[in-house]
């Protein structure tokens, strides 16, 4: 993915269509905008940035997940959860150096289940006001179970299903709009791009060597797979990153940065491997 800062507006449309794609109740959302000040008064600018998860190429969440309910899915790289795996230990959360994971029982919107927001006539099935994906906890699709962390999965269930070989995902061309992530889609000034970026003549990787894309804490050698262009300018990108540098999230609605729950691993673990025997 790329993400052009200089034509993001801030309007967080694409937050509001990954609530809705993604079933996420108020105040839990996979794609927020950061707003941040820059400069000194009364020479000061407020500024924003999108925060989508990195899909990086090494995924120290995938490293860290003892169950392996945190993988690199083979045939895209796309990074994603597997709900019937996850114990909630949270390692893969505290890992993230981006704070991109997300757990419910840290929220205070959490409950009623979404399913008992919008219920359907005999109750036994939830109705939404939307075309919600079909629930694949696999893959962390769908509504998650309590207890478990979630993350942006790309609008895994759109784009997979895209055909093979394309280069680019782009809403304007008819035949492969259903496929595009749901952020990118409703982008109003375009400042979203998804493509593939082991093809050399796609528009992210052209959009990337033009304007110098940046990737946000390289010097992780997690190997984000998302970029930020700035006009190209080699004086945004020293900004850019100390930005990027200070974005530990702090908020009601952010990730917990604490140890692990080490007792609670053990316990969880036991009881999994034993359902797995």
């Amino acid at each position: 993915m790329v993400i052009d800062l200089d034509t993001c507006t801030g309007c967080q449309a694409c937050t509001t269509a990954c609530t809705m794609e993604n079933s996420r109740l108020p105040g839990e959302s996979w794609q927020d905008v950061l707003f941040y000040h820059e400069g000194t008064y009364p020479n000061v600018k407020l500024m924003w940035f999108p925060r989508p998860c990195m899909h990086c190429e090494n995924p120290s969440c995938v490293t860290v997940c003892p169950t392996k309910a945190t993988y690199k899915d083979p045939e895209g790289g796309f990074v994603l959860m597997d709900y019937n795996r996850c114990i909630g230990c949270k390692y893969c959360q505290i890992a993230c150096p981006y704070g991109v994971r997300f757990s419910m029982d840290e929220r205070a919107f959490v409950k009623p289940d979404i399913r008992q927001v919008f219920p359907s006539g005999d109750g036994r099935q939830w109705n939404p006001p939307y075309q919600a994906p079909q629930d694949d906890p696999g893959r962390g699709i769908g509504i998650q179970p309590h207890g478990v962390v979630s993350k942006c999965t790309f609008c895994y269930h759109k784009v997979s299903q895209a055909p093979a070989g394309v280069a680019d995902l782009d809403e304007d061309v008819p035949e492969l709009k259903e496929y595009v992530p749901a952020c990118v889609r409703v982008c109003p000034p375009k400042a979203r791009f998804f493509g593939d970026l082991d093809q050399p003549q796609s528009t992210v990787n052209r959009l990337i060597a033009d304007k110098r894309g940046v990737r946000l804490k390289d010097e992780t050698g997690n190997k984000p797979q998302v970029y930020y262009l700035s006009g190209g300018a080699t004086a945004a990108v020293p900004s850019l990153r100390s930005m990027a540098a200070a974005t530990v999230p702090t908020g009601p609605f952010s990730p917990p940065q604490r140890a692990p729950d080490t007792g609670a691993i053990a316990a969880h673990s036991a009881d999994w491997t034993a359902d797995q025997a």
